[in-house]
């Protein structure tokens, strides 16, 4: 998955710019960040094997763009490149996870009786 674009031709999204509601989300980060916290409803692929299963996105709504998130943006990124450069409709959200808390969004985690949080 080396693919390199240009980030002005790299379709982004601001966390406060992005629904509420109905928003296709995938989370590329590893196994540990997704469970110390993530976004209710996202799905979790990380990056190193979204090439191998890229196919589990055909589940997703198809109505709307897909929004790849990662810790900061750069690893998501990569992925909205190559997602787009293969024919899907795919948008990185500016900031990731880092920016999604941030701005309030909900997270849980996968450890109970721990907060969720960005790693």
């Amino acid at each position: 998955m080396e693919i390199v674009v240009s980030p002005a031709e790299l379709p982004t999204a601001e966390v406060r710019d992005l629904p509420k509601d109905g928003l296709v989300l995938l989370d590329v980060r590893e196994d540990d960040e997704w469970a110390a916290g993530h976004a209710p409803g996202a799905v979790h692929i990380p990056m190193g094997e979204l090439p191998a299963r890229v196919g589990e996105l055909a589940d997703l709504p198809d109505d709307q763009p897909i929004h790849v998130i990662c810790r900061s943006g750069g690893r998501s990124a990569r992925a909205t490149s190559w997602l787009n450069q293969s024919g899907w409709d795919a948008v990185n959200v500016a900031g990731g996870m880092g920016a999604w808390q941030r701005e309030g969004r909900p997270m849980v985690g996968e450890h109970p009786g721990i907060d969720p949080e960005v790693i």
